[in-house]
Parts: structure tokens; C-alpha cells; sequence
């Protein structure tokens, strides 16, 4: 395969990844295929290790797993008083009950929150988060967007955007209803 048929392409500054070097073997083994979607979602992928590395370390900061995370931040993001059903969370959070049922009973025990009867249902409970879940939620995405905003520091503000655009196009698909 020559130069000009490789599926690999450099950035602007001639720099290779191991991407690059996966692609181009891939190609080289199996010229029958075509291997060019290696080149975004194997990055895609990778990203994604590195990024999830980097959260559960942002939150580690703040003495929190990344799912306690996912269910303060859902609490917070409902804004004051900050109350969500169970069910409303499993939505946010896209988990089964049990395991909803589960991780707010640990999130209680540790009064990050707590249970509140539901004033439009008797039988009914609303999940609130406590000023001490609040502290720690509002750290740990201070502490999350210092690590995002440096891991995205290399792009310039219009390709951020762009890269943004791009990604939404893919993703929305697997977020419609």
C-alpha cells in the first residue's frame, strides 16, 4: 500500500497516534476491508478510558464515586429545592430501580441525602440533596471542568465547537426516545 492509499492521516503537524499505527496494520492485514471507521471510534474509545480515568479521579477529590456523582448532579441540575422521584432520577441516571433503590439508601447513609414524603402522594417519596450533597456535587464539577477544560486545551475554541457538532450528530440518535 502506498503512501497515497494509506487510510492513515497525520495531523496538521505530521504527528501519529497509535491509532494511526492500528489503522494502517488493520489495513496492511485486511485490505479487503475498509478500516476507515477505526480512525474515529477507536479514538472515540480511547477518549473515552482517559476521560473516565480522569473523572473518578476529579471526584475521588471530593470523596465520591462517579455514580454518586450521576445522582447528586441529577439532584442538582433539577435546581432548588433540588427534589427528584425515584423514578425521575432513574431516568437521569438510566439505571434499573433496584439499583436505584440501592445507591440512594448508601447516598442517605452517608446524609449526602435524604427521603422526603412526596406532598402529592402519600405513598410516595421525593429524594432531596442535603446541603452537605450539595458542598460536595458543586466541588466535584469545579474540580471535573478544570480536568475537561485542560484535556480539551489543545483544540482551539471554533474546533471545540465543531468537534461538539459533530459528536452531538452521532450521539443524538442513541438519545431519542
Amino acid at each position: 500500500m502506498s503512501a497515497a492509499e494509506s487510510p492513515v492521516h497525520a495531523d496538521a503537524s505530521g504527528a501519529r497516534d497509535e491509532v494511526d499505527r492500528i489503522v494502517e496494520a488493520w489495513a496492511r492485514e485486511r485490505p479487503d476491508l475498509d478500516v476507515a471507521p477505526l480512525s474515529v471510534l477507536s479514538r472515540v474509545t480511547r477518549l473515552s478510558r482517559h476521560l473516565d480515568l480522569a473523572r473518578r479521579q476529579a471526584f475521588a477529590r471530593h470523596g465520591l464515586e462517579p455514580w454518586e456523582f450521576d445522582v447528586l448532579s441529577a439532584l442538582r441540575r433539577a435546581g432548588a429545592p433540588y427534589r427528584m422521584s425515584p423514578g425521575a432520577l432513574l431516568t437521569q441516571t438510566l439505571v434499573t430501580s433496584g439499583t436505584m433503590t440501592n445507591r440512594i439508601d448508601r447516598l442517605a447513609s452517608r446524609a449526602l441525602v435524604e427521603r422526603l414524603p412526596s406532598p402529592d402522594d402519600r405513598r410516595g417519596v421525593l429524594v432531596s440533596l442535603t446541603d452537605e450533597g450539595r458542598t460536595r456535587v458543586d466541588a466535584a464539577m469545579s474540580t471535573l471542568l478544570e480536568i475537561e477544560r485542560d484535556l480539551l486545551s489543545s483544540l482551539p475554541a471554533p474546533e471545540r465547537d465543531r468537534l461538539a457538532d459533530l459528536l452531538r450528530t452521532l450521539v443524538a440518535p442513541f438519545d431519542t426516545p
